[in-house]
């Protein structure tokens, strides 16, 4: 016959199950050097942009998004911020790549238009001063955009 668990037992055990769930949430997110390459190739477009060539432009702007198309798959999904774990889609949140996604957008516009604000203002290189301020949005602002979908995934009850 079995021995019944006390009420101190039975809230250890409740405790050791949500310590386990919190270390799987602070899982989510994406690797660091995701959003430093990011980054640091915003900045490279931005400054071959102000270089005025066309060509060298257009495809350093082509190979960057091949590069991020290839790379971004794998990790956007906040399934894999390390190589210790990898979370189940459901707890990461299906919606977490269009927020990054959706983020890069916005990020371009902040860049077009600071690059416009930077050129009336007489800057002699204004997509790559608007491109920095950027890449330092990115480097700060994706960990904090992840740490919001740890939030909600603490919030939420995912059906085994």
């Amino acid at each position: 016959m079995e021995k019944q668990m006390t009420a101190v037992e039975a809230r250890a055990a409740l405790d050791s199950v949500a310590r386990d769930r919190q270390r799987v949430i602070d899982e989510i997110g994406l690797p660091r050097w995701y959003w430093w390459g990011v980054a640091l190739g915003w900045v490279g477009l931005g400054y071959l942009t102000d270089l005025k060539n066309a060509w060298v432009s257009s495809v350093a702007t082509l190979a960057f998004g091949a590069v991020h198309s290839a790379v971004a798959p794998r990790v956007v999904g906040g399934r894999r911020r390390t190589h210790n774990l990898s979370v189940r889609r459901e707890l990461a949140g299906p919606r977490t790549p269009a927020l990054i996604f959706g983020g890069l957008i916005a990020l371009a516009v902040v860049t077009v238009a600071g690059g416009v604000l930077a050129s009336a203002d007489g800057a002699r290189h204004p997509v790559t001063i608007a491109s920095v301020f950027v890449a330092v949005l990115i480097v700060l602002g994706g960990p904090h955009l992840l740490a919001a979908v740890r939030r909600r995934a603490a919030r939420r009850v995912v059906p085994s």
